[in-house]
């Protein structure tokens, strides 16, 4: 009990110096990237004050979920429709087929073992790891962050997807059956949401936002992790669970209500989980197999912009034709780390891919997180007027 209260206390310490740290010294890069760092040195690779046991591993795993979670929740659907929607889908499959081809070499040259991973990792974007600074810059209702959000919403449920049939004991064929079965139990939910909602549960739910019951958040909290559990009990990553809660709540979600409920939700996910899970992250990587083998990392950080966003910058030429805010675009979909964590996560318990290869990957996603975003704001750091001109019209 000691040893897991000093960890977490820990983490918290980092969670909260980084925000004033970055602020203080007016760092143009995400927190994120200073959570891992923490997690790096405080971790058992250096300091070793941070000890990984079962509570901790558990408050992380529920941070991933509540970072998804948040994603689905800000999933606006109009996004994924007309061409904007078939254009992200379109620059998806592209990336997962390049990404394929990629690891296929790496394979065959006796590089990495598990190469369907690594394609999966590669197509990844992170989203729900972007999305917050985006947001508050002011650039989610412009025509760039809505292509964006679009891209990072196939960037991000693709994969989950992906992995639920791909990267599974089950054949195939069962665990596309089961992925079918989940689809309708969701559906059930979601219309039992919606009937709940908007009945008498729905009075209680405006009601019951006063600081001593707070049954919005209870509720909400309380679907999300159901939604967890239910995507463990059918062998699917949980991520998928995450996702899934987060747009059911946004479609039924009384709008009165929406954004006193958001806020509540993501001072509880960003003020808490989510940061313990990217510390933890930080902590869990096993840095020496990085040491002793710089070059991989390297060369899969250039996978990941080979993979993810030189596609877009071609199949984005007409919907952004400005070259240097096309560049910034491409690197913000190149960005990836939560499902790289997520996907290395689940092949070294299988045992198909090694700490050191799961270990460059997570690398090449925080080097992504890390440089990527960065240097699309330099390449192009201005915003542009007529950004609000309707995604359809470009796309």
């Amino acid at each position: 009990m000691t040893e897991g209260l000093g960890s977490l206390f820990v983490i918290l310490i980092i969670a909260a110096l980084v925000p004033m740290i970055v602020g203080l010294l007016q760092i143009r890069v995400t927190g994120v990237v200073f959570l891992l760092l923490g997690g790096i040195i405080f971790g058992p690779s250096m300091l070793g004050w941070i000890h990984v046991d079962a509570p901790i591993e558990l408050l992380s795993e529920l941070g991933l979920g509540m970072l998804f979670f948040i994603a689905g929740l800000e999933l606006d659907f109009r996004v994924l429709r007309g061409p904007a929607g078939r254009l992200a889908a379109v620059g998806w499959a592209t990336s997962l087929t390049v990404a394929l081809l990629l690891s296929t070499l790496f394979v065959l040259t006796g590089g990495v073992a598990a190469g369907l991973a690594m394609a999966i990792a590669l197509s990844s974007t992170a989203l729900g790891t972007l999305l917050p600074g985006l947001r508050d810059g002011g650039q989610l209702q412009t025509r760039f962050g809505r292509l964006f959000v679009g891209a990072g919403a196939w960037g991000e449920f693709g994969p989950i997807v992906a992995m639920a049939v791909l990267l599974t004991s089950r054949s195939s064929a069962a665990a596309a059956l089961t992925l079918v079965m989940f689809g309708i139990l969701v559906l059930m939910i979601a219309v039992v949401s919606k009937r709940l909602l908007s009945q008498s549960i729905g009075g209680v739910w405006l009601r019951g936002h006063r600081p001593s019951s707070q049954t919005p958040v209870r509720l909400t909290l309380a679907f999300i992790v159901g939604m967890l559990v239910l995507a463990s009990v059918m062998e699917l990553d949980v991520i998928l669970g995450a996702f899934v809660a987060g747009m059911i709540l946004r479609h039924y979600l009384p709008k009165r209500r929406e954004k006193d409920l958001e806020r509540k939700v993501e001072a509880i996910g960003f003020g808490f989980l989510i940061p313990v899970f990217f510390v933890v992250s930080g902590a869990q990587l096993n840095l020496p197999s990085i040491l002793e083998n710089p070059f991989r990392l390297i060369i899969f950080t250039l996978l990941l912009l080979a993979a993810r966003g030189l596609p877009q910058y071609f199949l984005y030429s007409r919907a952004l034709p400005r070259v240097r805010e096309r560049i910034r675009f491409s690197l913000l979909v190149a960005t990836g780390l939560p499902i790289i964590v997520a996907v290395t996560n689940l092949e070294v318990e299988a045992g198909v891919m090694s700490p050191s290869t799961a270990a460059a990957l997570v690398g090449a996603g925080m080097l992504s997180v890390l440089i990527f975003p960065a240097l699309g704001d330099w390449i192009d750091p201005v915003r542009r007027a007529g950004a609000e001109e309707p995604v359809e019209e470009d796309a």
